[in-house]
């Protein structure tokens, strides 16, 4: 267990209500989750309208702040493409769902999703507290060495432990859509060191239909936070529009942990 840091070291006119919208994984969660699973649960592989917060369900719902609305989250098949996906809508509602993992980066290095977004929300700007929604986030949480944090953020993850009840992962690599940052900014998070954003998609080009995308996690991440990662303890998505005021709709497809692709031969002279 971490030492207890000194008081001192905080901002202490820190708002408690703020704290509790860290978006690093300091969810208000059922009080007995699931054990961690060794792969992601496909949406494609649940019945459309099963349960997603019952006491065996593999996705569970993520508070990110308790006095907020909640995003509603639902099973339904795509018009698109008939298949089973994770519809989020909300009218400035923010709250996620997430499932616990174990998995070794070395295993399956590589993160393959897609998502489509309903609406657009110009007036968001993940770089801004204030302004910091987007209607599509995949969310990544890391084990590390807590201990060796400094003292503030100690001091953030034992006051969001105060609010929910829970502990906070170590750290967290988000992907996200906004509406004008081009893909590939990284955003640092206003209060914690522990918190970056990857912007994967930006503008309404793409408004109304599938986008896929895979990533190199180790490669973002040591982008985000200059360090090697840990091993992934979890898998979230969050689709928020609380900060704007305004509505949000977007559906997620699958998201899967691949391996490396095989190495290519070189060719012969």
């Amino acid at each position: 267990m971490a030492a207890r840091p000194r008081r001192t070291s905080a901002p202490a006119a820190l708002p408690l209500a703020l704290l509790a919208a860290l978006l690093t994984g300091c969810a208000a969660r059922a009080p007995a989750p699931p054990p961690a699973a060794a792969d992601i649960t496909a949406f494609s592989a649940l019945r459309p309208g099963s349960a997603l917060d019952g006491p065996a369900a593999p996705w569970r719902p993520w508070i990110i702040n308790p006095a907020r609305a909640r995003t509603s989250y639902e099973l339904v098949v795509d018009a698109q493409s008939q298949r089973v996906v994770l519809k989020a809508q909300g009218s400035a509602a923010a709250s996620g769902l997430e499932q616990r993992l174990d998995v070794d980066l070395q295993q399956r290095p590589r993160l393959a999703w897609q998502w489509r977004l309903g609406l657009a929300n110009p007036a968001a700007d993940l770089r801004e507290r204030a302004r910091d929604d987007s209607p599509a986030r995949v969310l990544l949480f890391f084990d590390g060495d807590v201990a060796a944090l400094p003292a503030r953020e100690q001091w953030l993850r034992e006051k969001a432990a105060l609010l929910t009840g829970q502990t906070m992962p170590y750290s967290t690599l988000a992907y996200a859509w906004d509406p004008r940052l081009p893909p590939e900014t990284v955003v640092p998070h206003a209060l914690t060191a522990q918190l970056r954003t990857l912007v994967v998609a930006s503008g309404d080009a793409a408004l109304g239909g599938w986008q896929g995308f895979e990533r190199d996690i180790a490669a973002d991440y040591r982008r985000a936070f200059g360090r090697e990662p840990g091993r992934r303890v979890g898998v979230g998505v969050l689709t928020d529009s609380d900060n704007t005021r305004s509505d949000a709709l977007a559906w997620y497809g699958d998201i899967r942990l691949l391996p490396a692709p095989p190495i290519r031969a070189a060719a012969a002279p």
